[in-house]
């Protein structure tokens, strides 16, 4: 049971890195593309 916890647990610590990058990464994007798009005027 405590192998399966701990397990458990760094499994939601590497979602929740993962989550933290995906985010990173389409805040980046969106701000790309919103410069793109101002810059077009």
């Amino acid at each position: 049971m405590q192998h399966i916890m701990s397990g458990y647990r760094g499994m939601t610590v590497l979602m929740t890195l993962n989550l933290d990058r995906m985010l990173f990464l389409a805040t980046l994007a969106l701000a790309l593309w919103a410069g793109a798009f101002i810059g077009s005027f």
